[in-house]
């Protein structure tokens, strides 16, 4: 059986000013891990993924294609 996919999405939380990530199923309730407040907002973040055929290797570019992760460190 497969299993769901659970995305990490990213957060700003208005009370303290932390960013941080965190696996969000449908129906979960965000909180700062911080200082606990439920007043976070959902940041925009790009998904880095190998393109098909790539392999994640560096001739072809690598496998967050932007270089901006630390796969290649």
């Amino acid at each position: 059986m497969r299993e769901a996919f659970v995305p990490i999405f990213e957060y700003r939380c208005s009370g303290c000013g932390l960013d941080f990530e965190q696996l969000v199923r449908a129906g979960d309730l965000v909180t700062c891990p911080e200082c606990g407040s439920s007043k976070v907002r959902k940041q925009l973040s790009v998904v880095a993924a190998p393109r098909k055929g790539d392999g994640g290797s560096e001739d072809a570019g690598g496998c967050c294609s932007g270089g901006g992760c630390s796969c290649r460190n």
